[in-house]
C-alpha cells in the first residue's frame, strides 16, 4: 500500500493521477471533503470519460499530519509514503503555523513511518529550501544561507528537510525532490496558479527577476521513478527552465488573449507597495496581498541546475510552452 499526504493539492493531485495511471492502489490523506471534488475534476481532465476507474483506486483517509494517531492508522500496511502536504505562505503572521505544519508535520511523518516499518519516504521539499541566492547557480550541493531576507517559508522547508535527514540517521530510506514554481491543471485561485488568474485579469507590470518553473506532471513522474528505484538518501532539484518573469508573463498573456505586461516596475515602487499593503492589512485584519518577502523575490534572479535528475533518470522535462498550454486547458473552476 502507498500513502500520499497532500493529495488534494496541485502536486498531490498530479501524483495521484500518475500513480493510478498504472492501476496502483493508493491511500490519500485529506482534511476537507470539498477538496476531493477538485481532485475528481483533475482526473476528469486527464482521463476524460474514463476517469472513474483510476479515481476509484484511491482510498480516501481523513486525517491530519499534526495528529500522530491519525498517521499511525493511515500507515497501517503501508510500504511507501509520498509526503506532499505543506503550507505555503510569505506572510510573517503565518510563520509559526507554517513551522508547525511543515517542520513538525514532517517530523510526525518520519516518526510514524519508522514505527510502521515503512520502506521508503519520498518528501516534497522546494527550491526555497536550498539556500540559493540571486545571481548564483544553485545545485543540490549549495550550502544553506540564511539572512534577514530569507523567507519564513524557506526556513520552514529547510527545517522539514532536516527532519527527513534525521529519519535517515534512524534507518529510514528517503528521497527528496525540490521543485521550483509548479504549474499544471488546477484551480487558478490557489497556489502558484494565481499568476494565471492575475494575468488573465490584465497585468500591466513586470519585474526584472527570474525563477525556475516546472510542470507538475514531470515532478509527479520523477517522484514515482525515484521511489520505485534503488536510489535513496539523496535530494534532487526539479526545474524545467529558469525563466525571466517578463518572458513568463508575456507567454501566458499571449496564450490567454491578453496584452503582455509592458511596464518594468522599479524596486522603490514595489517597496512602497508592500509597505502600504502591510498597513492596510492591519486595518482590515487580513493577510497583506504583497509582503516584503514576495516583493524581494520579484527582483531575485534565481538559476537552478537540474542536471543531476536528468542524468540519474535520463529525464527530459516538458517545455514551458507545453506546460503553459496544459495549465490553461486544465483550468478548474
Amino acid at each position: 500500500m502507498i500513502l500520499v499526504t497532500g493529495g488534494t493539492g496541485l502536486l498531490g493531485s498530479h501524483l495521484l493521477v500518475e500513480l493510478t495511471r498504472n492501476s496502483t492502489r493508493v491511500r490519500a490523506l485529506y482534511r476537507n471533503n470539498d477538496r476531493i471534488h477538485q481532485v475528481q475534476k483533475v482526473f476528469q481532465y486527464y482521463f476524460r470519460e474514463n476517469w472513474q476507474k483510476p479515481f476509484q483506486l484511491i482510498e480516501w483517509f481523513e486525517g491530519d499530519i499534526l495528529n500522530t494517531p491519525d498517521l499511525d492508522d493511515a500507515m497501517q500496511g503501508v510500504d511507501l509514503v509520498y509526503h506532499c502536504a505543506a503550507l505555503v505562505s510569505f506572510s510573517k503572521r503565518d510563520f509559526d503555523v507554517m513551522m508547525k505544519i511543515n517542520r513538525e508535520g514532517t517530523a510526525n511523518i518520519v516518526n510514524c513511518a519508522i514505527d510502521a516499518g515503512v520502506k521508503k519516504l519520498c518528501y516534497v521539499s522546494s527550491t526555497a529550501a536550498t539556500g540559493g541566492v540571486s545571481f548564483e547557480t544553485v545545485t543540490e550541493e549549495t550550502k544553506w544561507k540564511q539572512s534577514p531576507l530569507t523567507s519564513g517559508y524557506s526556513i520552514s522547508k529547510y527545517s522539514a528537510e532536516k527532519e527527513v535527514w534525521r529519519g535517515v540517521e534512524e534507518g529510514l530510506d528517503c528521497v527528496i525532490v525540490n521543485p521550483s514554481v509548479l504549474f499544471g491543471a488546477g484551480n487558478w485561485d490557489e497556489s502558484s496558479l494565481t499568476i494565471f488568474r492575475t494575468i488573465n485579469e490584465g497585468l500591466k507590470f513586470y519585474t526584472p527577476g527570474q525563477n525556475g518553473v516546472v510542470d507538475a506532471r514531470d515532478v509527479a513522474e520523477i517522484m514515482v521513478k525515484l521511489a520505485m528505484s534503488e536510489i535513496k538518501n539523496q535530494r534532487f532539484l526539479c526545474v524545467a527552465e529558469n525563466v525571466p518573469f517578463k518572458k513568463l508573463f508575456t507567454e501566458i498573456a499571449l496564450k490567454v488573449g491578453k496584452n503582455p505586461p509592458s511596464i518594468n516596475t522599479p524596486r522603490w515602487v514595489l517597496g512602497l507597495t508592500w509597505r502600504l499593503s502591510w498597513v492596510l492589512s492591519k486595518f482590515r485584519g487580513n493577510a497583506a496581498a504583497i509582503t516584503r518577502e514576495t516583493a524581494n523575490s520579484a527582483f531575485n534572479v534565481m538559476t537552478y541546475d537540474s542536471s543531476k535528475i536528468k542524468k540519474e533518470l535520463g529525464f527530459t522535462f516538458r517545455s514551458l510552452d507545453e506546460t503553459i498550454n496544459n495549465t490553461i486547458e486544465g483550468r478548474i473552476k
